[in-house]
């Protein structure tokens, strides 16, 4: 019997063989098609329950399979996998068109929505059947038939190029490793970095030590190798991926996705991708942001000029370096932030063991939200990395399970996520509690270390746990209206306030402590912090508004049929905010995953979106304290339980009792002086 075909309730990790999916998908896809077609061959009359609730839970095995193996592709994927992704992402396109070019599905879904003021539908039922709408009228419901043909041509070509850009990103940062024999090349390098780069040569049977593309070693390399030649060596591999003469080379896959989005978007009676995609977020038009985030670069490209000729002239000094280049800014960068505050990231690593970071995220989830996590064997784990957790409420009730999955792995791409196994949502009065993880891929633990983060580690932790709250504190009754399931520019609130907290003495003090002696982090290292949190921050918002203007580009171009060269084009992109000389080999359009892979297409800009959101919303607790349970449970009842259920803005301000104001978000950059 196939695993993926029983019923489960938690995923059934350790039963599960790879030859299951295929068949597990083929049988979901044929049933979910069947239960489509009994909504849409239905005789009655159509009701809100009968069609709009009935096509929410339809597919749930699907739903529940899909999930478990395309996070797998994700965190623990190998050739198998990928083949089979390369195989039924097609189908899965397909099935997607079936639905939302179902004509008569469509009209029992209008006929519900023409009559919607009749039906007294409270804020959540009217917001299910107005996305619903949507989700038919915006995926070509309303085309003719020869053009929805060539609409689900363009999804079955989308689905296998992204797959194929992602495919290509992992071969390449898998492809490349540093092979250091000499021990004066390793100067500058922290005793970690050292040890886990020697343990991963063992590992490859190789003398010496082996450094990565992987975040855990490529970053502390960047940071401080003192052997330039070695740092350009490293930074030329990481810039290239994607932008070889090779088998992985994406910038092919790049032009056909952007000009295949374009010509779906003009499909579907919108100018641009943009247009399409931006219709349905907070900040509606590529207008309003590219608004917002010419704003910002006004604002923040003095102070990055001024922070940039300011390290320049330190590296000269300090090195006789004439021109800064990229692979040197995260090597002096660091040596001038010491300089400064006198504060070195190796000394605060003893104080942020992984574990114990963890367990402080557990502990303010606790005293915000009641919230108790506790080791659990009851469910399966996809590797034995990954460790599940039982989130309990004050009354002792279950309200989630999480999986936590921290360190790098051939098989695991790059980066940090949170992710979902199941959804949360109330089917027959059962309220069905979600199962989230989170994937990061912090520095192995040594043979005499154990997994230290860096202070830009402990904020991802927090970052992704805060989206996982979002996920875990779910209380809908919808699934496409649960937890995360908001508008895009919205979804980074939750994991971006979160943030805030590991800057505060009062966070800090539940769970900086020295692995080795327990002794709590020393307060002047703590307000050393706080002073340096600004630090550079000109040139992390200007990088920041180059990434999302970079996309705006690419997806709200008039023409991109026009494009012929990706780094022509991305370096035009980049002009309004290039501080570094370029680098011909290098090119980041080819690996930037978010945009070609994960679901950030003309979406980029939220991450600095939600800053604002998430600078005005931290205001608001440092008000009355970080700990405040009446904040904190507004905070709970108003965004992070709520989902998509209603719109965003109508969410935060009751929350915040108004508007944003991004001078919160200014202020705390130190862009404008504080009043």
């Amino acid at each position: 019997m196939n695993p993926l075909l029983e019923k489960f309730n938690a995923a059934p990790f350790q039963k599960i063989e790879v030859a299951n999916y295929k068949p597990a998908i083929k049988e979901a896809i044929d049933q979910a098609l069947e239960e489509i077609e009994a909504i849409s061959k239905a005789s009655d009359t159509p009701t809100f329950e009968n069609t709009v609730v009935a096509l929410d839970n339809a597919g749930e095995q699907l739903d529940r399979i899909t999930s478990i193996f395309f996070n797998l592709n994700s965190a623990e994927t190998n050739e198998e996998i990928q083949s089979i992704a390369r195989e039924i992402s097609p189908w899965l396109s397909e099935f997607k068109n079936d639905i939302t070019l179902n004509a008569a599905l469509f009209s029992r879904i209008r006929s519900v929505y023409d009559q919607k003021e009749q039906l007294n539908l409270n804020t959540e039922q009217a917001m299910l059947l107005e996305k619903q709408y949507k989700s038919f009228t915006r995926n070509g419901a309303n085309l003719e038939e020869s053009a929805k043909t060539t609409l689900r041509n363009i999804d079955a070509q989308l689905a296998k190029l992204s797959l194929e850009f992602g495919e290509h990103v992992l071969a390449e940062t898998n492809a490349f490793s540093l092979h250091i024999t000499d021990e004066k090349d390793l100067e500058g390098l922290p005793e970690g970095t050292k040890e886990a780069a020697k343990m991963l040569a063992q590992q490859r049977e190789l003398d010496g030590w082996v450094f990565t593309l992987d975040y855990p070693s490529y970053v502390p390399f960047m940071t401080y190798a003192a052997n330039r030649d070695l740092r350009k060596k490293m930074a030329l591999a990481f810039g290239r991926k994607g932008f070889q003469s090779n088998e992985n080379n994406n910038e092919e896959t790049v032009l056909n996705i952007v000009k295949l989005r374009h010509q779906r978007a003009n499909l579907l009676g919108y100018k641009t991708h943009a247009h399409f995609v931006l219709e349905d977020r907070m900040a509606e038009t590529p207008e309003k942001v590219l608004s917002f985030l010419n704003d910002l670069l006004v604002k923040a490209k003095p102070a990055a000029q001024r922070e940039f000729d300011h390290l320049s002239d330190y590296a000269q000094k300090l090195d006789g370096i004439t021109q800064l280049e990229k692979w040197d800014g995260a090597y002096y960068g660091e040596k001038l932030k010491k300089e400064l505050y006198s504060l070195d990231q190796e000394l605060l690593k003893p104080y942020f063991k992984l574990e114990n970071v963890l367990q402080g995220a557990f502990d303010i989830a606790g005293k915000l939200y009641q919230l108790r996590f506790e080791v659990t064997e009851d469910i399966d784990t996809y590797h034995e990395e990954v460790t599940a957790y039982k989130v309990l409420d004050e009354q002792e009730n279950f309200v989630a399970y999480l999986y936590a999955d921290f360190h790098p792995r051939p098989g695991k791409r790059n980066g940090a996520w949170m992710t979902s196994y199941k959804s949360q949502q109330i089917i027959a009065g059962v309220n069905e509690r979600p199962h989230i993880s989170i994937v990061c891929n912090f520095t192995k633990p040594t043979a005499t270390k154990p997994s230290l983060l860096t202070f830009n580690e402990v904020t991802t932790l927090f970052h992704e746990f805060g989206h996982a709250l979002h996920g875990i504190l779910a209380n809908t009754t919808y699934k496409s209206l649960s937890g995360t399931s908001v508008s895009w520019d919205f979804v980074e609130l939750p994991s971006q306030v979160l943030e805030n907290w590991c800057y505060e003495e009062e966070a800090l003090a539940l769970f900086a402590k020295h692995y080795e002696t327990g002794e709590a982090i020393p307060m002047e290292y703590v307000a050393k912090i706080k002073k340096s949190a600004n630090f550079h921050e000109g040139m992390q918002t200007l990088r920041q508004l180059s990434f999302g203007l970079l996309d705006m580009n690419w997806h709200g171009h008039q023409n991109p049929e026009s494009i012929e060269d990706v780094k022509a084009f991305e370096t035009q992109a980049f002009s309004s905010t290039q501080l570094y000389p370029s680098v011909a080999e290098n090119c980041m359009s080819t690996a930037f995953s978010h945009i070609f892979q994960g679901g950030y297409s003309a979406g980029y800009y939220s991450y600095k979106w939600a800053e604002v959101l998430d600078a005005d919303a931290f205001e608001y607790f440092k008000e009355v304290g970080i700990f405040n349970r009446e904040v904190a449970t507004k905070f709970k009842d108003n965004v992070l339980s709520k989902g998509g259920t209603e719109k965003p803005m109508e969410l935060y301000k009751r929350f915040r009792g108004q508007e944003p104001n991004s001078d919160a978000l200014l202020k705390r950059a130190g862009l404008i002086e504080a009043q």
